[in-house]
């Protein structure tokens, strides 16, 4: 009951409605390539010049994140999947560091005011003897 002709596929053709792979420019990997050696020396620069504290913590995860989210968006090719797919691999680790920060903030809290409840009160000098 299939009303669709059929055609027979000459030797190196693709049937019609086969998808062809899609293919990507080359220069758009070398520009990444490029750029992914310039956030690289720049995460190296922070140490060359010694920036020290949170400053240099911030500039090293900033950097990691930039080259990693172009290593999965390129690379990977998340650029062209779905949303739905994106949203499948990008959502559920955003949850987890957010569910870790709300942990880290807690957990300071708490360590804060162990301090207030389970310190030794100060000993009441005794009071003078008559």
């Amino acid at each position: 009951m299939d009303n669709a002709e059929h055609h027979p596929v000459a030797a190196g053709e693709q049937p019609a409605g086969q998808a062809h792979g899609q293919q990507h420019p080359l220069g758009i990997y070398f520009k990444i390539w490029a750029l992914l050696f310039v956030l690289s020396a720049m995460s190296y620069s922070v140490d060359y010049f010694h920036v020290q504290g949170l400053l240099r913590w911030s500039l090293i995860v900033i950097f990691m994140l930039l080259k990693a989210g172009l290593i999965v968006a390129v690379f990977m090719h998340m650029l062209w999947e779905r949303l739905a797919l994106v949203y499948a691999i990008v959502v559920p680790p955003l949850l987890l560091v957010t569910l870790l920060a709300i942990g880290a903030l807690e957990a300071n809290y708490t360590w804060l005011t162990r301090g207030t409840f389970f310190t030794p009160e100060a000993r009441q000098p005794a009071a003078p003897s008559h």
